[in-house]
């Protein structure tokens, strides 16, 4: 299940809104974007880990005969027709995840990046992004990736403790050192990577320790935060399910509106972003980027964001099974959600179809009038359709179970928002606010309240760290724009 990595979930502006050129020889179809994102999964939902809330285990029961290896003529006709999809463009994207990815072997992917280079047209490059649980890796993965440059997803939820509480083998088993090894591997040979972080009921309450775990002993400077929600039907008042994990209960679906304990809850995830938040804009603003920060900024400075879950709109980045059926998404491969598969149809009439324009659509079209009304959907967007399940105050469906927490976390980070778009519109890195935030801690009471409103008092909370950080102070005001963009 796990998703992510910086290259991937890009989103343009609508798309499917603008004309575009007729059919060409290229395969390139009226009404198709000029560039989407595709999730591989050449295995399907096959893992060699059974992570205790990876909905995506269940997914097998989608296919109960299949050998769950994507083929060769699979293979093929896959890359020939995105290469295709993106002639207009310079860079097209190749993304695998799974499952586990590296259980297809090193050859797949050698084959995989020849193929690329076969069908790439003159001036245009490929980049390679894998999502791994980094268990299988070695130094000859490693340096694979390092030839090819690829972009390496490692799923990590923090030090040992919390990683090994659902991140398991199916012996049961904590996986940390497996995949600490897997790391070390990408590190000795300077492979090219980001962490991806699941937030759950073990380490919601740890923002700093799991950032500082990941910025300081894995060396992370690329940072992805991912809220576990696994929602059910099934579940009694406490969360507890007649189940252990994904692969004991029927095929996991977007419907029901419980929770398992295991989930973070909507406040509990705007809490853990705050914690970290509190400590990166100290000391690593330009050093360390968070992709859900990056969003934020984006969307601040009125630009598209890198993350479709708060665009306005959706429905380009889609997923491929491995026998070449195409979902809507990663979070919809079920039956409801199936374009078809690129052996019938190629991919570029499936995403331009009226089905999936409105799939993108529906994510602002839905949105009940609680989140049109509020303060912050410009930074929101209402967050992914997928969590839409609770309802409003006023009783309407359709709102985000995640709704308190992007609150909490989009007014907390808001004048720094605004502050740091000043920086970028006066030439100025927005690295400078650490030294705002350095002037106004030094007049800080140890035993006031923290900044990140935990309750606690500074001197045990963010501020046990502020005296080792040196950070000059702005040389000149900033003048904060009182629009939010």
């Amino acid at each position: 299940m796990d998703v992510g990595l910086r290259a991937a979930g890009r989103c343009p502006a609508s798309w499917w809104l603008v004309s575009s050129p007729e059919r060409e020889l290229t395969g390139v179809r009226s009404g198709a974007p000029p560039s989407f994102h595709l999730l591989a999964k050449p295995t399907g939902a096959q893992c060699n880990l059974d992570c205790d809330y990876c909905f995506f285990l269940s997914k097998e029961m989608l296919y109960p005969d299949s050998r769950f290896r994507m083929g060769d003529e699979t293979l093929e006709l896959y890359l020939r027709q995105l290469i295709g999809a993106h002639s207009r463009v310079p860079e097209v994207t190749i993304a695998w995840q799974g499952g586990e990815p590296t259980l297809m072997g090193l050859d797949f992917f050698r084959r995989s990046v020849e193929i690329t280079h076969k069908y790439l047209r003159p001036g245009q490059r490929a980049l390679h992004t894998i999502q791994t649980n980094g268990t299988q890796l070695d130094s000859e993965w490693a340096a694979f990736f390092k030839e090819h440059g690829f972009l390496v997803g490692i799923s990590i939820d923090g030090p040992r403790e919390i990683h090994d509480t659902y991140r398991v083998t199916r012996g049961g088993r904590g996986s940390f050192d497996q995949v600490m090894r897997g790391l070390d591997a990408l590190r000795a040979a300077d492979v090219e990577w980001n962490a991806l972080t699941t937030i759950h009921a073990a380490n919601a309450e740890r923002g700093r320790e799991v950032y500082c775990f990941l910025r300081d002993e894995c060396g992370a400077r690329f940072v992805q935060f991912i809220p576990i929600i696994e929602r059910v039907p099934d579940a009694d008042a406490a969360g507890t399910v007649p189940w252990s994990s994904w692969r004991d209960r029927p095929l996991y679906v977007q419907e029901g509106e419980s929770v398992t304990a295991r989930s973070v809850t909507g406040t509990g995830y705007g809490r853990f972003l705050v914690d970290v938040f509190e400590e990166w804009v100290r000391r690593d603003v330009g050093e360390v980027y968070v992709q859900m920060f990056d969003v934020a900024l984006a969307n601040w400075y009125g630009e598209p964001p890198s993350l479709c879950i708060h665009c306005e709109t959706c429905g380009n980045a889609l997923a491929l099974e491995h026998n070449g059926d195409l979902y809507s998404c990663d979070h919809f491969v079920e039956p409801d959600y199936l374009l078809g598969n690129i052996a019938e149809h190629d991919m570029v009439d499936l995403i331009a179809s009226p089905r999936q324009r409105q799939f993108g659509l529906d994510k602002r079209e839905t949105l009940p009038q609680y989140c049109l009304d509020c303060d912050v959907r410009f930074a929101c967007h209402g967050g992914c359709p997928k969590d839409r399940f609770i309802s409003t105050p006023d009783g309407e469906g359709g709102l985000n179970y995640l709704c308190p927490g992007y609150k909490l976390f989009f007014h907390h980070v808001e004048e720094p928002m605004r502050m740091m778009c000043e920086l970028l519109r006066a030439g100025r890195a927005p690295s400078e606010i650490s030294g705002w935030y350095a002037a106004q801690d030094a007049d800080r009471g140890r035993n006031d309240p923290c900044t990140c409103g935990s309750g606690r008092k500074w001197k045990h909370c963010h501020g046990t760290t502020v005296t080792a950080i040196a950070t000059e102070p702005l040389t000149r005001p900033l003048q904060v724009n009182e629009s939010p963009r």
